[in-house]
């Protein structure tokens, strides 16, 4: 708990008579002071859950939400819904800089009711709420300058200049994870100094240059659990980009040591569901199967070499063969399914075949032949 936001909040709890808890934008709780009664807390599960877990729910981020917080110049005042979980009445209190929110101070009452409080009181408290934001403002834009050190830390070939950012990374972030990594792609957001991500709270965001364009790396803390669900609400908020057709999720790793690993799960599973739509729009590393070996070969784009003996059959003139060919090996070889999945007759697919067995000089009896076909044709597509 930040000892700065500690004071703060106790300050605003005396001005204002009443226990108060500050939380980010995203409904994470930076820092709360603790009620009289022994079982307060347990009188509102809302709160009980804000203080165990670090954070709200989505659905109880969405009912606050709908009572204008977000917009909000001044206290809000939220009345109580049982069947939220909300057993008491809440005083919000925006916590802005320069017009952008960055949290909210909530103060509860000790029954249903919404606590009634003097306006000089109130204005008071708004005070420290502007002092709180423009400490949170400042955070944000230190995080935001750390982009360029992430893409050194994923990109460079250096073990000085790596050692270097992974040093001035970890003097805000801190060492300890566990950390989501998000390859966004491609990204053609005019705007490469955004800084916020709708829905989700980032740690920071860079453009990185790729081979095959520019791509987004986003890095997203994880709860305690490494939970992948802020980095897919980061995700869902980076799809609406103008170009933006796929996200890749690394896994969770525990140390920012390991972001650069995690580039390349993320890469890689954007790189798959880029080929492979059915992986995506969203694709995690973990579940993009055989591409996991394969996303981890050299591009296989223009001008990179192929396999000889495959390489005639990647010509446009046989892609039908090309094809016939992906199919039958992704039906285990199976003639019968294959030949339904095509919508042709058994003998056009055994005609394809040797064709197929004609311009590679493969047998596609024998596994391993079988094997480079298919490996080639995959990765062909990446």
């Amino acid at each position: 708990m930040n000892a700065d936001y500690q004071d703060l909040v106790d300050e605003i709890s005396a001005l204002l008579g009443a226990p108060a808890t500050l939380e980010d934008r995203d409904f994470r709780l930076i820092a709360f002071g603790a009620h009289d009664s022994e079982d307060a807390g347990a009188m509102d599960p809302v709160r009980t859950r804000s203080i165990l877990t670090r954070r709200s729910t989505t659905e109880v981020r969405a009912w606050f939400e709908r009572f204008g917080i977000t917009s909000a110049a001044g206290p809000v005042r939220i009345p109580a819904d049982p069947a939220a979980g909300v057993l008491r009445g809440r005083l919000c209190l925006p916590v802005r800089h320069r017009g952008t929110v960055y949290g909210y101070v909530w103060l509860l009452a000790a029954d249903a009711s919404v606590p009634s409080l003097p306006d000089s009181a109130l204005d008071a408290a708004m005070s420290v709420c502007g002092r709180i934001g423009a400490q949170l403002a400042d955070e944000a834009r230190a995080r935001a300058d750390l982009g360029p050190h992430l893409n050194t830390l994923l990109t460079s070939d250096s073990d000085e200049r790596r050692a270097s950012a992974l040093a001035t990374l970890s003097a805000p972030l801190g060492t300890g994870g566990p950390y989501g990594l998000l390859c966004v792609a491609p990204w053609q957001d005019p705007v490469p100094g955004m800084r916020t991500v709708p829905g989700a709270s980032v740690l920071t965001l860079v453009p990185v240059p790729g081979a095959s364009g520019p791509r987004l790396a986003v890095l997203v803390r994880l709860s305690a659990g490494g939970d992948l669900g802020p980095a897919h609400g980061a995700a869902r908020g980076l799809l609406g980009a103008e170009g933006t057709r796929t996200v890749g999720l690394s896994t969770p790793v525990r140390s920012l040591a390991d972001l650069p690993a995690a580039w390349r799960e993320a890469s890689a599973a954007a790189r798959a569901a880029l080929a492979r739509p059915h992986l995506g729009p969203v694709a995690e590393w973990s579940a993009i199967g055989p591409y996991r070996l394969l996303a981890a070969l050299p591009d296989s784009g223009p001008g990179h070499p192929v396999d000889p003996a495959v390489s005639p059959l990647l010509a446009p003139a046989h892609a039908e063969l090309a094809r016939t060919a992906e199919v039958f090996l992704d039906c285990a070889g199976q003639a019968g399914r294959t030949a339904t999945a095509l919508n042709i007759h058994r003998q056009t697919l055994y005609y394809r075949l040797s064709r197929v067995e004609q311009l590679t000089g493969l047998d596609l009896h024998e596994g391993e032949d079988r094997l480079l076909l298919h490996m080639s044709l995959k990765a062909a597509k990446l």
